[in-house]
C-alpha cells in the first residue's frame, strides 16, 4: 500500500517534471536503476530517437509508475547521483538553487543555444578532456561525446558535448569559457564573454533587457531547450535572427554590455563575479586580512562585516590563482540557518568563478565532507562538521581534512571562541601545530602550512568582568585563541536604537498563581520538603532539581517524584507571569496527561501507582476546574503581557510598514505569543502577521523545529508575508533580516553580547529597541549592567588597540602557552580516567523512579560509537513499549519510533530503535541512578561523562541467534 511519503514524492516529482527534463541524462541514469524488462529500452529508443527530453519524460513516468517498491524514491535520487545527474538530484532532494541563480543558470544554457553553430567549430576531444577534468563532465560523458566525434564527426561530439554541459549544476558556464580561452579557443571565448573592445548595440541592449523581465516572450522559447543539431538551434532561436546577426558582428560583442543588467547576469561581462565594492571604513578594517594577516573585524551588526569577508575571499582566492597556488576557504557558523544565509546571500555572488558549496548537520553532504572540501573552492559550513573531520584525520580512522589542506578560515561570530566551545577546539589544533612549527624551523625542517584566519563578530564581550582589566583580559584571550595580530574597528557610526525599559508594576491580584503555589505548598508538607527561595523563581528550579537529583540517588522515591512535579508547577507560575494563564494551565494539563499515560499499558499490564502519585494526580485533578475558571478570566492577566499588547499596537500603528522581533527565553513561551497573537482581533487588524522561529535542537521538551521550517520561516519574514517574529535566542546571532524595524526583549536578559546582537536585528532607520520585564526575570537590572558592559568593553577594545605591537604579541605568546598547558593538562587527565575506565561488570543501573534494579554495565552494548542498547532476553521482560510520534527521527542505518519505559513505574528508559532491521531498546541515561562500585551518580546526563567502555553491538552474530530462534516461518531475516 503506497505510503503518505510515496504521494509526496510522486507530487514533487511531477512539480519538477518540466525542469528534470531539461537537466536529466537518461542513458546515464539508466545503469543505476533496476527497472523492468524491457523499460529500459524503450527509453533508449526514445533517446536515440526524440532525444534527451522525450527520454527523460519516459524516464520519470516509469519511476513514478505504481505499485512502488520500498526506497523507490531514494533510489532514483542515488541513481542520478551516481549517473552524473547531480543537478537534478538535488532538485529531487529541495536543494533548490535560489530563483536568482536558476534563472542567471538559464541565461547561460540560452547564450549556449545561440552560438552553437559556432561552437560546433571547437576541437571536441581537446575541449572534453578538460571539462573532464574539471568534472563538468563524466567518464561516460566524455565516452559519447567521443563516439559521435568518431562515427558521426567533430561538429556532432561538439553538439553532444554542448547538450550535456548545459546539464550540470549552477556554475558550469564561467569554467566552460574558462576552458574555451586555455585550449585556445579565442574567437569562441571572446564570443560568449569577451572582447574588451567595440560599442554596444542598441538593439542587442534591448532585446537583454526584455529578457530580464519576461524570458518567456524573449531569450526563452516555451519548450526547454536541447541542441541537437545547426538546424534546431535555429529554429530554437525563432524571433532572435536580428540579434544573432548582430552578435556575428565583428564590431559588436557581448562584453561591452556591461551597463545591462541582463546581460551581466548571463555572464556578459566575462563570467566573474561583479566587482565588490567596499565604503571607506570597511576597506580600512579589511586592509590587513589583504596583506595576509590573522585579525578580528569587530564592527556593529548590519555594517557589513560578512561583506568585507567576501572580499577579502575573492581577493584572498584571486591571487593564489594569480600565483598558482590552490586555494581553499572554509566559512563557519554556529547556527544551521546561517549556512543557507551565507551561501544563498552573501558568497552567492562568487558562484559564477569559484565552486561554493554548503553543509551542515543537517544536510547529507555531510558524510562526503572531505569529498566536498577537495571539490570546492569555497565551503560554508557549521563548526561541528569540520571539527568532526579534523578529528578523523588527526585519528587516522577515515578520510578527514587537515588544517594544511586550507588557505584560509572565516569565524563567524567568533566571540564563541572560547574554552569548551566548539570554534576553541579547532584553533587549538591551530596554535598546537603553529608552536610545533616554530620548532620545525628552528631544526630547519619544513614547517606545516596554515591557513589564515578572519574572525567576525559585532561584539567579543567582557566574559563577566567587573573591572576594565579583566575585560580587557578577556578580549586578548580571545585575540590569542584566533591567533590574530590585530582587532579591527571600524570609523563608523552606530545607529542609534529608540531604547527604552518598561518595568514591571505589582500585580493586583494574582488568583491563578495563588492557587498553583497551594498546590506547591501541599507538596511541599507532603515531601517533608522546606524551599527557602520565592516560588516563581529561576533559584526555586535549581533547588528542585537538586532535590530530584540528590532524592533518585538515595533511592528516596517520594521526594523525587515530588520533586519533579514541583520544578513543573514552578515552570507553570513563570508562564503565568510571562503568557497567558490559559497557556500555563495548558502545559500543567500536558505535563500531568504525560504521566497519567506512564502508568497505563498497551497490553493492559499492571502498572503500579504509589500513594505519593496517587496524591498529585488528584492534588491537580480538585484543582483543575478552579484553576480552567481563573484561566478564563482576562482580569487576572499579568501586566507584563498588556505591555507587550501596547508595545506591538504602537509600533504597528505608528509605523507604514512594522517588522519587528520578540525575543523570549522558552520555545513553549515563543510559540504560545504566537497563538496569542493569532488569536487577538486587535492585531489582526492592523496587520500583524506572525510565527515563532525556534531552535533546532532536541534539549526541550518542545518540539524543535527543523532546518527547512526555520528557512520557510525566514524566507516569508524576509519577503514581508510575515511581520514579526517571537524568537528564542536562536534569533540573536547573524540572521540578515534589514527590513526589521523594531525589536522587543520580552523578559529575557543574559549578557551585554546577546544584548548588541538582538538590537542588531534592527536594521531599518527609526528602529527601536525595547525591554519589557517580567514578574521575578530581573530584566530590567540585567539590562543597566549590560548597557555598562557595553561601554567597558569599548573602552578594552580601545585599550588594546593602543598596544605596542611587541607589547601585544608578547600578551598574546603568552596566553596562547597557558591555553596549550592547560589542553595537555586536560588530556593527560583525561588518559588517566581513560586508564581508570571501571569495568562493565562494575557497573549497575537501576530505574531513577523506582530504584528497581534493571542490569549491569556487561548487558550494554554500543552502536556507531553512540547508541547504548540493552539486548539480553531477560532485559526484555522489564519494560513496555510506548508510541512516542516526536521521536519518529530518521537517521541513517537506524530509526528511532517509540519510547520504552519500566514495566514496574512507567519511568521512561529510552526508545525503541530500528537498527538494519532490527528492533533494539536503546537506553538515555539520564533515565537512571548508576552505580559504580556501591558510588551512586545521578546527573549523568550523556554516557561520555561515565568511565566506563562499553563492547561494540556486534549485528552478524545477533541476528544470527534471532534468526535461528525463531519459531515465525513468516519472518524474513537479513
Amino acid at each position: 500500500m503506497a505510503s503518505d511519503n510515496d504521494e509526496i514524492y510522486e507530487r514533487r516529482i511531477e512539480c519538477l517534471r518540466p525542469r528534470l527534463q531539461q537537466i536529466i541524462k537518461a542513458d546515464e541514469v539508466l545503469p543505476h536503476l533496476q527497472l523492468e524488462s524491457g523499460r529500459k529500452e524503450q527509453i533508449t529508443q526514445k533517446l536515440n530517437t526524440e532525444g534527451y527530453k522525450s527520454a527523460a519524460d519516459l524516464l520519470i513516468s516509469v519511476v513514478v509508475e505504481k505499485p512502488h517498491k520500498d526506497g523507490w524514491f531514494r533510489a532514483f535520487v542515488d541513481a542520478l547521483s551516481n549517473g552524473g545527474n547531480a543537478h537534478a538530484a538535488d532538485y529531487l532532494q529541495l536543494n533548490l538553487p535560489d530563483p536568482e541563480v536558476e534563472a542567471e543558470n538559464d541565461y547561460y544554457v540560452q547564450l549556449i543555444q545561440l552560438f552553437s553553430p559556432s561552437l560546433q567549430d571547437m576541437k571536441t576531444e581537446e575541449v572534453s578532456t578538460q571539462c573532464l577534468a574539471q568534472r563538468l563532465l563524466t567518464n561516460a560523458d566524455q565516452e559519447k561525446i567521443l563516439a559521435e566525434k568518431t562515427n558521426h564527426g567533430n561538429k556532432r561530439g561538439a553538439t553532444e558535448l554542448l547538450s550535456r554541459i548545459v546539464k550540470c549544476r549552477p556554475g558550469w558556464f564561467s569554467e566552460f569559457r574558462e576552458i574555451l580561452r586555455v585550449t585556445e579557443h579565442k574567437h569562441l571565448y571572446e564570443l560568449i564573454g569577451g572582447s574588451p573592445e567595440c560599442k554596444k548595440p542598441s538593439k542587442c541592449l534591448t532585446f537583454l533587457s526584455a529578457a530580464e523581465e519576461k524570458p518567456a516572450e524573449s531569450c526563452q522559447s516555451e519548450e526547454p531547450m536541447e541542441i541537437s543539431g545547426t538546424e534546431g538551434s535555429q529554429n530554437d532561436a525563432t524571433g532572435l535572427t536580428e540579434y544573432v546577426s548582430s552578435m556575428y558582428n565583428p564590431l559588436v560583442c557581448i562584453a561591452d554590455l556591461s551597463g545591462c543588467p541582463a546581460a551581466e547576469a548571463a555572464g556578459a561581462t566575462g563570467g566573474d563575479p561583479k566587482e565588490i565594492s567596499l565604503r571607506d571604513y570597511q576597506m580600512e578594517v579589511a586592509r590587513p586580512a589583504l596583506e595576509g594577516e590573522n585579525i578580528i573585524i569587530c564592527l556593529p551588526t548590519g555594517s557589513g562585516k560578512t561583506r568585507v569577508a567576501v572580499y577579502i575571499t575573492q581577493k584572498h582566492l584571486d591571487s593564489r590563482r594569480a600565483e598558482g597556488k590552490p586555494g581553499k576557504v572554509v566559512v563557519l557558523v554556529n547556527k544551521i540557518p546561517l549556512v543557507e544565509q551565507h551561501f544563498s546571500t552573501e558568497f552567492s555572488s562568487l558562484k559564477l568563478k569559484y565552486k561554493v558549496e554548503r553543509v551542515s548537520g543537517d544536510s547529507e553532504l555531510k558524510i562526503s565532507f572531505a569529498n566536498i572540501v577537495e571539490r570546492n573552492d569555497i565551503i560554508i559550513c557549521t563548526a561541528q562538521i569540520l571539527e568532526n573531520y579534523l578529528e578523523r584525520a588527526s585519528s587516522g580512522e577515515d578520510e578527514g581534512v587537515k588544517l594544511s589542506d586550507l588557505t584560509l578560515i572565516i569565524i563567524d561570530e567568533c566571540h564563541h571562541t572560547q574554552k569548551g566551545e566548539v570554534y576553541n577546539h579547532i584553533m587549538m589544533r591551530y596554535l598546537k601545530q603553529k608552536h610545533k612549527n616554530k620548532r620545525l624551523i628552528k631544526e630547519q625542517k619544513q614547517p606545516v602550512p596554515l591557513p589564515q584566519i578572519l574572525g567576525l563578530t559585532a561584539s567579543p564581550g567582557v566574559g563577566g568582568a567587573k573591572t576594565l582589566n579583566k575585560a580587557e583580559e578577556h578580549i586578548l584571550r580571545i585575540c590569542a585563541n584566533l591567533d590574530v595580530t590585530k582587532i579591527m574597528t571600524g570609523s563608523i557610526d552606530k545607529k542609534e536604537l529608540r531604547k527604552s525599559i518598561l518595568p514591571i508594576e505589582p500585580r493586583k491580584e494574582d488568583p491563578f498563581g495563588c492557587v498553583v503555589k497551594t498546590i506547591m505548598t501541599a507538596i511541599h508538607e507532603h515531601a517533608r520538603l522546606f524551599p527557602t527561595c520565592d516560588l516563581g523563581s529561576q533559584n526555586y528550579e535549581q533547588w528542585a532539581v537538586q532535590k530530584e537529583r540528590e532524592a533518585a540517588k538515595d533511592g528516596d522515591q517520594t521526594v523525587r517524584v515530588c520533586a519533579e512535579y514541583l520544578r513543573r508547577y514552578n515552570e507553570g507560575l513563570i508562564l503565568s507571569n510571562t503568557i497567558r494563564m490559559c497557556d500555563a494551565l495548558s502545559f500543567l494539563n500536558k505535563f500531568h496527561e504525560e504521566q497519567i499515560k506512564k502508568k497505563t499499558s498497551q497490553d493492559e499490564q499492571n502498572i503500579e501507582i504509589t500513594e505519593t502519585e496517587r496524591f498529585l494526580f488528584n492534588l491537580f485533578k480538585d484543582k483543575k476546574e478552579e484553576l480552567e475558571k481563573l484561566a478564563k478570566d482576562p482580569t487576572y492577566e499579568n501586566d507584563s503581557l498588556s505591555k507587550l499588547r501596547t508595545k506591538i499596537l504602537q509600533e504597528f500603528s505608528s509605523r507604514q510598514e512594522a517588522r519587528g522581533i520578540i525575543f523570549t527565553k522558552t520555545r513553549h513561551s515563543a510559540m504560545s505569543l504566537s497563538q496569542w497573537i493569532e488569536e487577538n482581533p486587535k492585531f489582526a487588524d492592523i496587520g500583524v502577521k506572525p510565527s515563532y522561529f525556534i531552535g533546532g535542537g532536541d534539549q526541550s521538551d518542545t518540539k524543535p523545529m527543523t532546518a527547512a521550517e526555520q528557512k520557510d520561516v525566514l524566507k516569508r519574514f524576509k519577503t514581508g508575508e510575515l511581520n514579526l517574529l517571537i524568537a528564542t535566542t536562536v534569533a540573536e546571532e547573524g540572521l540578515d533580516i534589514k527590513a526589521c524595524n523594531f525589536v522587543i526583549r520580552y523578559g529575557h536578559v543574559t549578557n551585554e553580547i546577546a544584548m548588541i546582537q538582538s538590537q542588531g536585528r534592527g536594521r531599518a532607520e527609526d528602529s527601536t529597541y525595547t525591554v519589557v520585564d517580567v514578574k521575578n526575570s530581573g530584566v530590567a537590572e540585567k539590562e543597566y549592567v549590560n548597557e555598562y558592559r557595553e561601554k567597558m568593553m569599548n573602552k578594552a577594545i580601545q585599550k588594546i588597540k593602543k598596544y605596542d605591537q611587541s607589547v601585544y604579541n608578547k600578551q598574546i605568546t603568552e596566553f596562547q602557552i597557558q591555553a596549550i598547558m592547560e589542553e595537555r593538562v586536560r588530556q593527560a587527565n583525561q588518559k588517566k580516567k581513560a586508564v581508570k575506565d571501571e569495568n562493565p561488570s562494575a557497573v549497575k543501573f537501576s530505574c531513577r523512579n523506582c530504584t528497581k534494579y534493571i542490569c549491569s554495565g556487561e548487558d550494554i552494548k554500543i552502536i556507531e560509537n553512540m547508541h547504548r542498547v540493552n539486548v539480553t532476553p531477560q532485559f526484555r521482560n522489564l519494560f513496555i513499549q510506548r508510541e512516542n510520534v516526536s521521536l519518529q527521527e530518521r537517521r541513517l542505518d537506524y530509526e528511532t519510533n517509540g519510547v520504552i519505559a519500566c514495566s514496574g513505574c512507567g519511568q521512561t528508559w529510552g526508545s525503541m530503535m530500528l537498527y538494519r532491521g532490527i528492533e533494539l531498546p536503546c537506553l538515555h541515561v539520564k533515565n537512571f541512578v548508576v552505580d559504580i562500585n556501591t558510588k551512586k551518580y545521578s546527573n549523568c546526563t550523556r554516557w561520555i561523562d561515565l568511565p566506563v567502555k562499553f563492547p561494540d553491538f556486534d549485528y552478524i552474530e545477533h541476528a544470527s541467534l534471532m534468526a535461528q530462534g525463531s519459531d515465525d516461518e513468516d519472518t524474513e531475516w537479513p
